[in-house]
């Protein structure tokens, strides 16, 4: 599962560079950013629900 979550938050970030790098693709970077911020939320609930 973290596997996972690591691998989307390394996608998400390099979307984010892309559409920051790119002036025409800066909704790319604030797409990238929501689902970065998303994924660690996502991970953190998994994580607490674990522990349970």
């Amino acid at each position: 599962m973290w596997t996972v979550l690591i691998i989307l938050l390394v996608v998400w970030a390099v979307l984010s560079v892309v559409g920051f790098a790119i002036k025409g693709l800066l909704w790319l970077a604030v797409i990238g950013i929501i689902l970065f911020v998303g994924t660690i939320i996502f991970g953190m609930i998994r994580n607490r629900a674990r522990k349970r």
